[in-house]
């Protein structure tokens, strides 16, 4: 047997991979054919460059494929020439690719007016388009997407049979004769008259808010220069001070309003087409990023979303306009009733922003395709650090050190996402977010089904988290059930530095922080700023941050100068209360807390670091009273990044009985007569105290590698200080690169210390 039968594992379905392995094998002269099938791709080949064509298959791949493994084995082959076959099943191995930007191509497609597709929203091929959110099923074939039913006419037929065409068996191709169709309607449904695009566009520039479809689902669109029609927006929304993404035509675009460096290009011209958080410039849209020194941009991912700036320039031909610098900028936020799951289907979206006293757009561009499954628009930091991993990653999978069993992970109760780990896989889901609501909770539950039927897993355990109430917990018990299965629960900040042994691929006992708002610990207390040492299933505690107490409970979570006069009360500065709030927050009096906190009456203790955020931001005049999750932390972090770094001054901090105090830090704050100064000066503090914590915690002959997790490792001027110190005591920080490192990370975690709780089990009997 002469030939090889080669198997090549990885994202290698839906990416052009077979066209381009039957172009290389004929350019080489080889004979045999290439199939997808439940594992990836099949290859026969023979001929004497057979050695050229497996370096090649590595090295030269489509864009948008991602090579795990290529195997081969001898094999004959029989016949002349080379073919493609028709995909067959068995079992899945494989997995759907992730939603991808328009490419430079399809773009050259829609710019010319002397072709097919001048102008056709839903122009894609093997390089770009849709995927995951189209996908019902294993193998991609287009039975099993949502272009089922739009037969391909003639002329998409004979690109589609043609290996030579970069729209071979490119799933989701179409055209105006035989694909989907845009429609501008009304809150009533019924079709506007004109042009949809032109439509559009003009409503847009006249303070309207229109509804669009994209990939994974609606965004809500208004004029980003418009400050009236954002504050509408934020107002139908419900949406008080939480910021809003921006969509520009390019980089240029963004000129004045946010520093765009190399890190954040790459980013923004990537095929995932994420929202990328950019340091603000000297000039401000009203209303956008309040309070925030950040700016989410982003490019359009769409050509639906290209072609109204595309309007906008007059409807060019050919594409030098995209490097002039556009005025457009439009606000694109996801649509949704304030805390519901984002809207997919036509007759959802009129439903729900529609429909009676809570309309929230007025028109609706919209189309004829289905979304399969939701995904929201993925936001990261360059870094890259993700805030949120959604469309355009999912569900490329992220690579583990090792095999073993089936595990699903529910994750926890605020920006949840699910994890099944598959072999060496572990596939995070998309952003699911808050499950506060019965909406959300069924988005849970689609989201848990779809994952499990496009990769084919019958999982062999359910993990979740240790809060007996979240509803990811009830449904993880409810699903072990039916499947007989183990329901495991995991500690939450267990499962955030175990998050990061996963993705760093560590096998052995790995030191990290958790650090965050509040997670429940294994002893029924509130953690959330915690020195661990994770050893798989194991964890112990080596320290925390010394407690504070919530008057109010879960109310001082909500406002901050609550969590001031705790602080202020038991480090024995109570007598300056009562000055610091009528010269900071006038009308508001300790006297009802001071009885709470004399008596120890509803004053739950915590160990968060993110509650110490709060004491800072409340001290500084920043802010008394959050609208959103993280308020009062992001404007902080504002705040010291337009100051610029300081040093932390000796005696802010101080380690007793290997916990971390940080009561010192208070007068420093109250006497700080700049706020912006008061913020770099907390930042600088937590930085050297935790390089300090670890210092005194860690042997470093026993490791150099110190993991940090939990939502306050999503403020880059923390983290950045923290790699800083470390780095010059030659330990290294292993951060969250391919998951959030906040609770949309945890549900890796959780998998991850399910699996190795299972193979432990086994091995110790």
């Amino acid at each position: 047997m002469a030939g090889r039968l080669i198997r090549v594992r990885g994202l290698v379905q839906g990416v052009g991979f077979r066209p381009f392995v039957w172009r290389l094998a004929r350019e080489l002269g080889l004979r045999g054919w290439v199939r997808n099938d439940g594992g990836g791709v099949l290859v026969a080949v023979d001929g004497e460059n057979v050695p050229i064509f497996i370096e090649r298959l590595r090295t030269g791949a489509p864009r948008l494929a991602r090579i795990d493994a290529v195997e081969s084995e001898p094999a004959a082959v029989d016949g002349s020439g080379f073919a493609i076959l028709d995909s067959v099943g068995g079992v899945v191995n494989t997995a759907i690719g992730p939603d991808a930007a328009t490419c430079p191509d399809c773009i050259g497609d829609i710019c010319d007016p002397r072709g097919r597709r001048w102008r056709y929203a839903f122009t894609t091929c093997t390089h770009c388009g849709p995927r995951y959110s189209v996908t019902r099923q294993i193998p991609y074939d287009r039975a099993q997407t949502s272009l089922a039913g739009f037969p391909l006419c003639p002329a998409c037929a004979a690109e589609y049979g043609d290996p030579a065409d970069r729209r071979f068996h490119a799933e989701t191709t179409c055209c105006p004769a035989c694909g989907p169709r845009l429609a501008l309607v009304g809150g009533d449904g019924v079709g506007l008259p004109g042009d949809p695009i032109a439509e559009t566009l003009r409503r847009l520039r006249s303070g309207g808010i229109v509804a669009i479809k994209g990939l994974g689902g609606f965004h809500l669109a208004c004029d980003a220069r418009n400050a009236a029609a954002v504050a509408e927006l934020r107002r139908r929304k419900q949406r008080e001070e939480k910021p809003f993404a921006v969509m520009g035509l390019n980089e240029a675009a963004f000129g004045g309003l946010a520093q765009i460096g190399d890190g954040e290009r790459a980013l923004l011209r990537a095929a995932a087409a994420p929202v990328v958080l950019c340091r603000k410039g000297g000039q401000e849209l009203t209303g956008i990023a309040p309070g925030l020194a950040w700016l989410g941009v982003m490019l359009p991912a769409t050509p639906l979303h290209l072609l109204l700036w595309h309007e906008a320039a007059g409807r060019p031909a050919g594409t030098a306009w995209l490097d002039d610098a556009s005025e457009l900028l439009l606000v694109m936020t996801s649509a949704n009733p304030h805390g519901e799951p984002l809207v997919t289907g036509n007759d959802e979206a009129l439903a729900r922003l529609a429909g009676g006293d809570g309309k929230i757009a007025e028109a609706f561009l919209m189309h004829d395709r289905d979304i399969v499954v939701r995904c929201d628009d993925s936001v990261v930091r360059a870094g890259p650090a993700f805030i949120r991993r959604a469309r355009g990653y999912v569900p490329v999978p992220i690579p583990l050190a090792g095999d073993g069993p089936a595990v699903l992970a529910l994750g926890g109760y605020l920006k949840n996402t699910v994890c099944v780990l598959r072999g060496r896989e572990a596939f995070l889901s998309q952003h699911i977010g808050g499950l506060d609501n019965a909406a959300a909770i069924g988005f849970l539950e689609e989201v848990v089904a779809h994952l499990l039927g496009i990769l084919d897993v019958r999982p062999e355990a359910v993990a979740h988290d240790l809060h007996p109430d979240f509803p990811s917990t009830h449904l993880a018990r409810r699903l072990a059930q039916e499947l007989g299965v183990p329901a495991l629960g995991v500690a939450h900040h267990h499962a955030h530095v175990a998050a990061l042994a996963a993705e760093h691929t560590v096998d052995g006992v790995l030191t990290g922080f958790a650090l965050d708002g509040v997670g429940l610990g294994p002893d029924g207390g509130a953690w959330g700023g915690e020195l661990l040492r994770v050893d798989g299933g194991a964890c112990v505690r080596l320290g925390h941050v010394s407690p504070l107490r919530l008057p109010g409970g879960d109310r001082a979570a909500r406002e901050p100068w609550r969590v001031a006069v705790a602080a202020l009360h038991d480090a024995g500065l109570g007598a300056r209360i009562d000055a610091w709030l009528a010269r900071t927050w006038p009308g508001r009096t300790a006297g009802p807390l001071r009885e709470l906190l004399t008596r120890d009456l509803r004053c739950p203790p915590t160990s968060s670091l993110g509650r110490w955020f709060d004491v800072a931001a409340a001290l500084l005049g920043v802010r008394a009273e959050t609208r959103y999750e993280g308020q009062a932390a992001m404007e902080l972090e504002g705040l010291a990044a337009m100051h610029g770094p300081v040093t932390a001054p000796a005696g802010s901090w101080a380690l007793r009985d290997g916990n971390l105090d940080l009561a010192p830090l208070l007068q420093l704050l109250l006497d700080c007569p700049d706020r912006a100064y008061g913020a770099a000066l907390f930042h600088a503090t937590l930085a050297a105290a935790l390089a300090d914590w670890v210092a005194a915690a860690v042997d470093p002959a026993k490791g150099t590698k110190i993991a940090v997790g939990g939502g306050c490792a999503m403020n880059a001027i923390l983290v950045a200080a923290l790699r800083e110190r470390l780095a010059a005591s030659g330990i290294g920080l292993l951060e969250a690169r391919q998951a959030p490192p906040n609770d949309g990370g945890l549900a890796l975690g959780q998998a991850w210390v399910a699996r190795r709780r299972m193979v432990e089990l086994v091995e110790t009997n």
